[in-house]
């Protein structure tokens, strides 16, 4: 991943997420969420056949339910994908599974969540601990992701461009702790994504993954369009 902004999206099918990863290239993750699945073994199957076709995946929770955290890490002990989603406080155990097959280039993320107060943040993001709205600074959620070796910080939900202050603080805290690879989710779109991403980078992120989903798909067909993926693609950044 040598590109700095690299689009995290959904595709309907195999067919779709062809069409995106031949335009693309390595700027594109193709998301399977495990909650549209009804087993691991359904999901797997699923990434099994877009690794096959030289797509490159993204393993999700689904909505960032945390209830899914499990399978998320089943899943891609079995299938060893570029790129998987997951809980903070799930995270270290799934980076573990994936260093103990040795899979080094796979990227793991852990979910912070927004408090509404820029500086502070939740990292009670697990099916358990989510009924718990305590709020710790930016620095801290950074370096305790630094001490479990996780390289990228998922910040969800962002609500499109109405938390750049949020998103700011929390992109500085991340990087001061060494962790460069920085995900801003929810409600982002062809038009709000630029400002997000140069947020983003002003702050010292070295690469973005914005998760750009539902934003992006024709409500007709049910497919990402190819149309605004080039749109995407021509986006430029300071």
């Amino acid at each position: 991943m040598k590109q700095k902004v690299i689009f995290n999206v959904l595709a309907k099918d195999v067919e779709n997420a062809k069409e995106l990863a031949d335009l693309a290239g390595d700027r594109v993750l193709i998301g399977v969420m495990v909650k549209n699945f009804p087993s691991a073994e359904a999901a797997i199957e699923q990434v099994e056949l877009y690794k096959d076709n030289k797509i490159p995946v993204s393993v999700g929770l689904g909505a960032g339910d945390p209830a899914m955290w499990k399978m998320v890490a089943d899943v891609s002990a079995k299938t060893v994908p570029n790129h998987i989603n997951q809980v903070f406080p799930a995270a270290g155990y799934t980076l573990g599974r994936i260093h103990e097959l040795g899979a080094d280039r796979t990227l793991v993320n852990a979910l912070v969540e927004p408090s509404g107060s820029p500086g502070q943040v939740y990292v009670s993001t697990g099916p358990s601990s989510s009924r718990f709205k305590e709020k710790v600074s930016c620095e801290m959620a950074a370096t305790m992701l630094a001490e479990l070796g996780i390289d990228s910080v998922k910040f969800y939900p962002i609500d499109g461009d109405r938390r750049l202050d949020e998103v700011a603080a929390m992109v500085k805290a991340a990087v001061d702790a060494g962790l460069t690879i920085f995900e801003p989710t929810g409600g982002i779109d062809v038009e709000n994504v630029q400002r997000i991403v140069q947020t983003c980078l002003d702050h010292g992120a070295k690469t973005v993954i914005p998760h750009l989903y539902t934003s992006l798909i024709d409500q007709e067909t049910g497919k990402t369009e190819v149309g605004k993926m080039e749109q995407l693609l021509r986006l430029e950044w300071n």
